[in-house]
């Protein structure tokens, strides 16, 4: 099984870039985070022939810009938006939780976007983790986190949870900026219950050029 973490940065560079990255990735489950209007992503999710789940409309309040897409035999069982505590108002943060299953199967993920404030990163994370103990079974957890490896926010899910690259990375990991990228600021997370198998980011024009990160590309397996 292959999943994508993938901050798309509103689509700016168009949804035909995007898409055209998707297509050669070709994951069965896709989070992003800066997803974006919702035709915008609603075009997206047809384009590259997947289901998206995302926040709800909530008219009086600003959105959480992350969406979890699954490719079939996968579909989404059930999803919901929790926006953390305390969130800076005018640009909230949360995470979206989404139920995923196949026949015999069934997974637990969630795309959460960080802030740039590390005490704030941190005090959702741990919010985050205290949510994820209520989840049966295998969870991963991905997006973009806005700080490197070992800061306080990415230390605290690592010490929980397998950071992919620490597991099967090629290279530095790098995600950003995409043209030349020099930080690993997007991660997968899993849970013991999921064997990671390869983790890389794509290299091709289109990654380079159809938003300010690159996706972070996981192969695993579930195990039974």
């Amino acid at each position: 099984m292959r999943v994508v973490v993938y901050n798309v940065r509103g689509f700016r560079a168009g949804v035909d870039r995007v898409a055209e990255v998707a297509d050669e990735l070709r994951p069965d489950i896709l989070l992003l985070q800066e997803s974006g209007g919702r035709r915008a992503l609603k075009r997206f999710a047809r384009e590259v022939r997947m289901d998206a789940a995302a926040d709800p409309r909530t008219p009086l309040r600003r959105r959480v810009k992350i969406a979890v897409l699954v490719r079939s035999p996968w579909r989404i069982v059930s999803h919901r938006l929790h926006r953390f505590e305390r969130s800076r108002p005018f640009y909230p943060r949360g995470a979206l939780i989404a139920q995923v299953g196949r026949a015999g199967r069934r997974l637990w993920v969630v795309s959460i976007h960080l802030g740039l404030a590390p005490v704030e990163r941190r005090r959702h994370v741990e919010e985050l983790t205290d949510l994820a103990r209520g989840l049966a079974g295998p969870v991963l957890i991905g997006g973009d986190l806005n700080e490197l490896p070992g800061k306080r926010a990415a230390a605290w899910l690592a010490d929980r949870y397998w950071d992919a690259w620490d597991k099967a990375g090629e290279g530095d990991g790098a995600t950003f900026p995409a043209a030349d990228p020099t930080a690993r600021i997007d991660f997968l997370f899993a849970s013991e219950q999921v064997s990671v198998r390869a983790a890389s980011t794509a290299n091709s024009g289109a990654a380079r050029t159809a938003s300010d990160h690159r996706p972070v590309v996981v192969d695993l397996s579930i195990e039974d």
